[in-house]
């Protein structure tokens, strides 16, 4: 049981490893999410208004609803490397469990694509004037809401990766899977400029972590089997 153990966890660390130096070694996978998120936060202020009271209002709404974008901009390339290029079929025949194979994609996806987009919002919040005492909230909101946002979303490619052309078929199932994801995200920070205390909606956000973590591998598992099979 434990050498099994052991090779299981060598096998989600080889291919978090693999899944990485492919990532990095494909550029525009890794830049192309980070710039639409930073170039569409940006035209907000250019697009509603200057003001620094209005933006104030807006900030949180507007970074939650750029980073969702951007996920979706990068959720595509999730499985479709190793689908075109034969590997996924491998995955699905290794000995290991495809769960944890699931999961260090998925880690991998939002370790280039996530976490990012996490690190730049305070420098970006403070473009929209956003008061400072609702940046480490934004900050913890989104370090929680972005995985489950790759989670979710890799239930959706998952689906669709044996399908030509899925872009908008990958926005119908994951919009409203990730649509919760934003309303309580947005409102802790929103209840911290009201002065009160958003440790309860983190801890309802660190219970749908959870939750994804347990039950979106197995989901993606599952669709991929059916994808390619």
């Amino acid at each position: 049981m434990a050498a099994e153990q052991t090779s299981t966890l060598t096998a989600f660390y080889a291919t978090l490893k693999r899944d990485l130096l492919i990532a990095f070694k494909r550029k525009n996978d890794v830049v192309n999410p980070f710039m639409f998120f930073v170039i569409v936060v940006s035209l907000f202020p250019i697009g509603i208004s200057p003001e620094s009271d209005r933006l104030s209002e807006i900030a949180a709404g507007v970074i939650w609803i750029s980073v969702l974008l951007a996920s979706m901009l990068s959720m595509d390339n999730l499985y479709r490397a190793d689908y075109e290029d034969g590997s996924l079929e491998q995955l699905l025949l290794s000995p290991h469990p495809l769960f944890f194979m699931v999961l260090a994609k998925n880690l991998s996806h939002w370790l280039v694509s996530g976490l990012p987009v996490v690190l730049v919002s305070p420098l970006l919040a403070y473009m929209l004037n956003l008061p400072e005492e609702a940046y480490t909230t934004l900050f913890c909101s989104l370090l929680i809401g972005t995985p489950i946002m790759s989670l979710v979303g890799s239930i959706a490619v998952a689906l669709t990766v044996g399908l030509g052309s899925r872009g908008l078929i990958l926005a119908v199932i994951t919009l409203p899977m990730s649509v919760p994801v934003l309303i309580f995200g947005t409102l802790s920070v929103q209840a911290t400029l009201n002065a009160a205390s958003p440790i309860g909606l983190l801890a309802i956000m660190l219970a749908m972590l959870a939750v994804a973590v347990s039950l979106a591998p197995l989901a993606s598992a599952a669709a991929l089997r059916i994808s390619v099979n």
